[in-house]
């Protein structure tokens, strides 16, 4: 992985911004496409797959499409990285999925032919691909959360999901989110009473 950048360390700054070619879900090509631009009033989840026609990347990207709706109630756009050029982009889309294609995914599909942007986020390998990272985005533009995976582990989409809630829960109430909180289940207030409170009603549950 590249050395410049802990993904980890991203946690709680500013998102690297960056411009660069992107197929969008109509297939039509933006050559400047702006993730600060596009994401501006939104909550953003970008993630990084390694390339295009490869094997456990279209069951994570289709994963991810079959949950833009989802996402998109809840105020949250996505954003899928690789290395690989926008015609290269289209072209997957453009190929069924019964042929081992995504069909028309319906999020921006980023071109990163110069690595710069797995760089900065820090999933860069071998200066070759990226890691499986996903980046949770607040309406700020700093991120909240961080995932890496190596190659030949795929991601569960719905944890972001998860974790989207949770965000938009402790921003609306101030309270904290315990382990594998769901949304409508009881939040936590940050003190020892709030803690012991939380236990006394829900340790048997975790």
């Amino acid at each position: 992985m590249s050395d410049a950048v802990n993904p980890m360390s991203l946690v709680t700054t500013a998102a690297p911004d960056f411009t660069a070619p992107a197929v969008m879900p109509d297939n039509s090509i933006d050559e400047g496409f702006n993730l600060k631009s596009y994401l501006a009033g939104s909550y953003g989840l970008v993630f990084f797959y390694p390339l295009d026609f490869t094997f456990v990347c279209p069951s994570e990207i289709l994963a991810h499409d079959h949950r833009v709706k989802a996402l998109a109630e809840k105020n949250c756009k996505v954003v899928a990285v690789s290395v690989d050029s926008h015609f290269t982009h289209l072209a997957w889309k453009n190929t069924s999925v019964d042929k081992g294609g995504l069909g028309n995914v319906q999020f921006p599909m980023v071109a990163d032919l110069t690595k710069s942007i797995a760089k900065s986020y820090g999933v860069l390998i071998n200066d070759a691909v990226a890691l499986r990272g996903s980046f949770l985005i607040d309406k700020n533009g700093n991120v909240q959360v961080a995932h890496v995976n190596n190659l030949p582990l795929g991601r569960n989409v719905d944890e972001m999901l998860r974790l989207v809630d949770a965000l938009q829960f402790h921003e609306e109430h101030g309270e904290v989110c315990p382990a594998g909180w769901q949304k409508g289940k009881a939040g936590m207030t940050a003190s020892p009473d709030g803690v012991a409170q939380y236990l006394a009603a829900h340790a048997s549950e975790l």
